[in-house]
């Protein structure tokens, strides 16, 4: 392997929804992902984005194949969270995870709270599998912004302590937590 493809790191853009996933509209959530991505890392990336129908079968199939084969040490998604019958992300997320990280989802509930009353009704987390973060977003790209800035400080090191890559951020755009090293 050359040092360039091992220093490609690969993030995972999943976007859960029937209608975008069958073209019936555009999905602008995976975009305004990679968006605020590409605002707060300065790390070289590669994002692995898709598509896909809000079927609990096929979600917890395609984290499995971002995470084990694509070797993604994130994978972020939109889309599914919300109490509705097809809104299966959240079970999705913690069928296919080994722990769990109910933090991320109480901490964007409490922020989208100072927005939106109706934010109480997400049921956003997060967890891990083997060396990858997964972290479930709303659907709305303003509120995917409001979110990320809310845990993005924390996910550089949650990757550092689960083995993934070396996060380096843009200072510029946002600060992140890494305790220092003595």
């Amino acid at each position: 392997m050359g040092t360039a493809e091992s220093a490609r790191i690969k993030i995972g853009i999943l976007t859960s929804s029937d209608r975008a996933s069958k073209g019936i509209y555009e999905d602008r959530s995976g975009p305004a992902i990679k968006e605020v991505l590409n605002e707060y890392l300065k790390s070289d990336w590669e994002p692995v984005y898709k598509v896909i129908p809000d079927d609990r079968e096929t979600i917890e199939s395609t984290l499995k194949e971002m995470s084990d084969d694509e070797q993604c040490c994130m994978i972020v998604t939109t889309g599914g969270t919300g109490p509705a019958p097809r809104d299966v992300m959240p079970e999705a997320t913690e069928a296919v995870c080994e722990k769990m990280l109910p933090g991320f989802g109480e901490q964007m509930r409490s922020v989208s709270l100072q927005y939106v009353p109706t934010a109480i009704l997400s049921r956003q987390t997060a967890g891990t599998r083997g060396k990858t973060l997964i972290v479930n977003l709303p659907g709305k790209p303003k509120a995917i912004r409001e979110c990320l800035e809310a845990v993005f400080p924390a996910i550089p090191y949650c990757i550092d302590l689960i083995g993934g890559p070396f996060l380096e951020h843009n200072p510029e755009a946002i600060h992140v937590f890494r305790p220092k090293e003595k």
